[in-house]
């Protein structure tokens, strides 16, 4: 076969109507998808003015997406003014449930039929009483109309094309002919199927984000101290990946990230503690040191209080035996008494201060700890036993926190499950790295943390900013039953020791201080009382030769 040659019109035509089909397949933003439809409708068949509708979820309504008009210069929806309440809902139904087929574009999506029209004011079989009111109104003509529904792949019509005044070579307005009718109803159905499948990939991202954040919600009610952490995490993680973003700071040269680069980060973050779900719920919910199904300090000042009574009674019983000889107990062992009683509420207080747990526990109190387990009690049965027992005394004396070492084993456990779980996903292209990133907030910089042992070289900057940001949520939650909402001081100090730990990554956490990312989540998540000053020259672990660099640099 011949070529057709290219000074043809209508080979012209359908060659940049294969082009338009190709951009509308690759177009990725529904606003822009949307108006190329339209540009390229208008375009293809030389209309002045067109108008793009999209059927409502109720399937019972159009409503009015883009409008254009070149001879008004009319530009609403996309890179326009938005079309906002400019015009009303056009029903596909009247009031006693008949059609709406008076309308033109009502009638052409109810019957998915394209209505072609040489002269509107001429027309007898639909009603252009409101066209004729917008051409009165601006001193337009509207004259000849070609109206095409867009069909979805099950036959459903999705939106509506409306073209109007077609313009010939010598600027008259002349009416829309079978040729154009045919190509524009050719780039109706491209763009009906282009829309269709964005529709299709926006549902689908949005069934997926909804999935992930069921999910962080799910682990999040599982303990209400740690309630919003599965929520707070993502936000936290994105301020500072923008944070990081292009800024070329020391240590982060070269990181920049695109929107399918964000999009993979957020759901990472979302996803980081998915492996919660498996992780026993008393471990979970543990507030206190000697916590199980109930807290067990209340057992123990149990046994404070037979203490108590056993000793009331010892001194009830000197004091009658005193008063049968006619005499008084003596003042010193009135004292002793009152002494030993002072004792056992002292030594009460301080093992339910212990109990609530904390960032450190000092050697003495251990000890305190140890000696106290040596006293014992009479039971019912006239039997002593021992004050404390070895389990309570274990956790008594967990350093910080509240979780012993075998707690401790099955909560870090909930990361090789979140692998786990996570390394199953199919997922695409384009969240390749969600395992990495999520899995990746509880290594350590010099390779001991967990569940992998990796090391700062072996791990991504954004798995490493996952890191700082679970630290940082975590550290300032006001949740935390077992201490008290911590200051940003405080967290950024407790911070900057566990860089010098070789725990976080220190160049990461100088720019999440030096760009006061801190502020910026504090003033969104953090009680009024936390957010006090930040001398940024006096915390540990900050790279001030990086912050010179950087300013130097600017």
């Amino acid at each position: 076969m011949t070529p057709m040659p290219s000074s043809n019109p209508s080979y012209e035509r359908v060659k940049r109507l294969n082009a338009i089909g190709v951009a509308l397949s690759a177009q990725k933003d529904q606003s822009k998808l949307l108006e190329m439809i339209l540009n390229s409708a208008r375009e293809l068949t030389h209309a002045d003015a067109g108008t793009l509708y999209m059927v409502e979820p109720n399937n019972d309504s159009l409503r009015f997406v883009m409008v254009q008009n070149d001879q008004l210069n009319i530009h609403l929806g996309g890179s326009g003014q938005p079309v906002g309440d400019s015009f009303s809902l056009i029903p596909l139904h009247l009031p006693d449930g008949s059609p709406n087929e008076r309308m033109i574009v009502a009638w052409s999506v109810l019957n998915k039929k394209t209505a072609r029209i040489k002269d509107a004011y001429h027309e007898k079989g639909f009603d252009f009483s409101g066209t004729r009111a917008f051409d009165e109104k601006t001193g337009y003509r509207s004259k000849s109309f070609l109206t095409i529904p867009l069909l979805n792949h099950e036959g459903e019509v999705i939106a509506a094309l409306q073209l109007l005044n077609k313009i010939d070579s010598a600027g008259t307005t002349v009416e829309f002919d079978e040729e154009d009718q045919g190509i524009a109803e050719s780039l109706a159905s491209q763009a009906a199927v282009a829309l269709t499948n964005r529709r299709l990939i926006d549902e689908l991202r949005t069934l997926f984000d909804s999935f992930t954040q069921v999910i962080a919600s799910a682990i999040d009610s599982k303990s209400a101290h740690t309630g919003a952490h599965c929520r707070r995490v993502p936000d936290v993680t994105l301020m500072l990946a923008e944070a990081a973003n292009g800024i070329n700071f020391p240590g982060l040269e070269g990181f920049s990230m695109t929107d399918e680069d964000r999009y993979e980060l957020k759901t990472a973050a979302w996803l980081h503690d998915c492996g919660k779900v498996v992780t026993p719920h008393h471990i979970m919910e543990k507030s206190t040191k000697l916590e199980t199904l109930v807290d067990r300090i209340h057992f123990i000042a149990d046994r404070f209080e037979i203490l108590r009574r056993d000793l009331e009674i010892a001194k009830l019983k000197e004091t009658l035996a005193a008063a049968k000889q006619g005499k008084q107990l003596d003042e010193s062992r009135l004292t002793f008494y009152n002494q030993l009683e002072t004792q056992l509420k002292d030594d009460l207080a301080f093992l339910q201060l212990a109990n609530t747990g904390g960032e450190f526990m000092a050697d003495e109190h251990l000890a305190r700890v140890a000696n106290l387990s040596k006293q014992g009690w009479i039971d019912a049965n006239g039997q002593r036993k021992a004050l404390l027992s070895d389990d309570e005394v274990a956790n008594l004396c967990i350093r910080r926190g509240t979780l012993n070492q075998d707690e401790r084993k099955i909560m870090e456990g909930h990361m090789v499950h979140t692998l786990a779980m996570l390394e199953q996903l199919p997922f695409p292209r384009h969240l390749q790295r969600v395992p990495e990133y999520a899995g990746g907030h509880h290594e350590r910089m010099d390779g001991k943390g967990y569940p992998r042992g990796l090391t700062r070289d072996q791990m991504s900057i954004p798995a490493r900013i996952m890191g700082i940001a679970d630290v940082f949520e975590a550290l300032t939650a006001h949740e935390r039953p077992y201490k008290k909402p911590m200051p940003l001081s405080q967290a950024l100090t407790i911070m900057g020791r566990m860089v010098e730990d070789k725990h976080l990554d220190g160049d990461i956490y100088t720019l999440f201080v030096y760009k006061k990312v801190y502020l910026d989540y504090a003033k969104k998540h953090l009680r009024d009382e936390q957010i006090d000053e930040v001398d940024i020259n006096t915390l540990p672990g900050i790279q001030l030769q990086s912050i010179n660099d950087i300013k130097a640099r600017n």
